[in-house]
């Protein structure tokens, strides 16, 4: 089903973006624990207000034009990775350069924003599948399992062979290619009618 699939591609794009992120504060704040520790605190904070915002988005009539412009609007929040990084983090390396005070800033400038955008992916995706409230458990189950798969490849397929044979900013052209096509193909393929609560 295309919701699960687009899901899954949401789960690996959120993963594979935050292990980028510690390419892309590595030069200059290295890559201790305390960057580490820095990124997956807004990779954390992000998630956990896009589900409550992708959920409070749910309750008006969901569509798949919706969940499409979702993809749209973390495909241009990544786009500041691509073409503004090095800038961002020439500004704030000037300003704070200790590596933990300094890598907590830079990713929330950085990487707040888009993973709030792909955190309310899956929990807009349960009320786009959810028919009867008996099933919603048991779909909302199904969703992040394939959320967390998507995920775990991510991170897998990332860190072992990405980073290996491309560039940074060659994965994060592909992310954002692929986020504008699960967008354009949850919208192109919409119904007319949308959900109702």
């Amino acid at each position: 089903m295309l919701v699960f699939l687009l899901v899954f591609l949401g789960g690996f794009s959120v993963m594979s973006i935050e292990l980028l992120g510690g390419r892309i504060l590595a030069p200059y704040f290295g890559s201790s624990i305390y960057v580490w520790g820095s990124l997956i605190t807004v990779f954390m904070l992000a998630l956990s207000i896009g589900y409550l915002l992708g959920g409070r988005l749910s309750l008006g009539n969901a569509s798949h034009r919706r969940f499409g412009v979702l993809f749209l609007v973390a495909a241009v929040a990544v786009l500041p990775l691509l073409f503004g990084s090095d800038w961002l983090m020439d500004q704030v390396f000037d300003v704070i350069d200790d590596p933990r005070y300094g890598s907590l800033t830079a990713s929330m400038i950085l990487f707040f924003l888009p993973t709030v955008a792909l955190g309310m992916v899956s929990p807009y995706a349960v009320r786009l599948l959810v028919d009867h409230h008996e099933q919603s458990g048991h779909i909302a189950g199904k969703l992040y399992f394939a959320s967390t798969l998507g995920s775990a490849l991510g991170t897998l397929l990332t860190s072992f062979y990405f980073v290996l044979y491309f560039e940074v900013g060659q994965i994060l052209v592909a992310i954002v290619t692929a986020l504008v096509a699960c967008g354009l193909l949850s919208i192109l393929t919409a119904k007319d009618e949308t959900t109702t609560a």
